[in-house]
């Protein structure tokens, strides 16, 4: 893979699995100085095959940010779902499950490239979890609610928390997984409550000290600002507000750096942030 062969893909962005435990990263690359003294660390191809040869899966994250095909993907899925969108890549060559059963913190959208995968699913145990929680899920008993096999060209919508457990049918196998970014009412929660910081009552200290009957009517004060700010439009005004913010996936204008000439032949893209707002003349 030209990808892996030309970039330096340190740990976590690229790592081996087996048998559901990550393998050290000694045992595939070794460290190298650069005259600038910075330290990474050079693939060792020989190391890397005899590792996938004996059933390790290969991760790399986000290779949108390395694949033009696959940021075009991960760009028109941003658009559809007004979210921010990573899309890591999974490879294996043997039919060994790489990570066990485990669950996402996020929503995915599975592409099967190359090759067939195996995928048993067993449901949540948690519904809706995160990956900040008050609890973690526990792992499911009993049979998988489903077993599907993915062909070359076949797509999977798995919700966040459904357990599944991965492995090659047999031979060479390719997936890419898009994940993603959950917004959740804590999101909403959060948003609205950093808006809110112009009301005197939001901003005004809490009266811990003060009487029963004082404290009482700071807090239908505080409930009504908070009821009155939950109104029908509210989630429409976060999802605007936060697509507003988000960086987007900007790209300089090199070699223009002081603005693009008037040239027929040039190709504009127009970029703002947040991906729904994206336009391509």
């Amino acid at each position: 893979m030209r990808i892996i062969a030309r970039h330096r893909l340190e740990p976590p962005r690229l790592r081996l699995f087996h048998d559901g435990s990550q393998i050290p990263q000694h045992s595939y690359a070794h460290p190298v100085v650069s005259k600038r003294h910075t330290v990474w660390h050079r693939i060792e191809p020989a190391n890397l095959h005899h590792q996938l040869k004996d059933g390790a899966s290969l991760v790399l994250d986000a290779v949108d940010a390395l694949h033009p095909g696959v940021e075009d993907l991960a760009t028109a899925l941003e658009r559809h779902f007004r979210t921010d969108v990573q899309v890591n890549l999974y490879a294996s060559w043997t039919p060994k499950e790489g990570f066990g059963v485990h669950w996402d913190d996020h929503d995915v959208v599975v592409v099967q490239i190359e090759g067939a995968k195996r995928w048993k699913i067993y449901g949540a145990t948690r519904i809706d979890p995160l990956r900040v929680d008050t609890e973690a899920p526990e792992p499911p008993t009993g049979a998988p609610v489903a077993e599907i096999v993915l062909q070359a060209g076949d797509m999977l919508y798995l919700p966040r928390g459904w357990w599944h457990a991965v492995a090659a049918t047999e031979g060479r196998s390719l997936h890419l997984t898009c994940g993603l970014k959950p917004t959740t009412g804590a999101d909403l929660l959060s948003w609205l409550a950093d808006q809110l910081r112009v009301s005197n009552t939001i901003r005004a200290n809490l009266p811990y000290f003060a009487p029963p009957d004082e404290r009482t009517a700071y807090l239908q004060a505080l409930r009504k600002e908070f009821a009155d700010a939950l109104h029908e439009g509210v989630i429409e005004e976060f999802i605007n507000a936060r697509g507003s913010t988000d960086p987007g996936r900007p790209m300089p204008s090199l070699p223009f750096v002081d603005g693009i000439p008037a040239d027929g032949s040039l190709c504009v893209r127009l970029t703002a942030a947040g991906a729904w707002y994206g336009v391509d003349p």
